[in-house]
């Protein structure tokens, strides 16, 4: 996957926006404020930070050593680099990256999360 497929991806789920809130050239991206994806697109390795659930963090770490470690300046145990220009499958980073959505979504306030089913 590509930068631009990375953030394509990333923007196209439902109240996503992209900011930059630490340098020009970090992209984060945020459901109704709140962070799951950050990653700075221009740079080589490509990586993305994405938020995970503890366990399936290790399982991660463990099955891809080296391609997804612990989140680079974030909560190690909630959070995973991972290399996305490397010899990850797309399905699985597209999967990584949805099921980051879904846990932030899922942590939201629920009338938070009623505005998000709304057309």
């Amino acid at each position: 996957m590509k930068s631009k497929e990375l953030r394509a991806l990333c923007l196209s789920f439902n109240a996503v926006e992209e900011e930059f809130p630490f340098n020009p050239d970090t992209s984060v991206f945020k459901v109704l404020g709140k962070m799951f994806a950050l990653a700075a697109l221009d740079a080589r390795p490509l990586t993305v930070n994405l938020k995970c659930d503890p366990e399936d963090a290790k399982r991660l770490r463990a099955d891809h050593e080296g391609l997804i470690v612990p989140g680079y300046h974030m909560n190690k145990r909630h959070w995973n680099t991972v290399t996305v220009d490397a010899d990850l499958p797309d399905a699985l980073l597209k999967e990584l990256i949805e099921d980051s959505y879904d846990l932030v979504v899922a942590g939201l306030p629920k009338a938070e999360r009623l505005k998000l089913d709304r057309p």
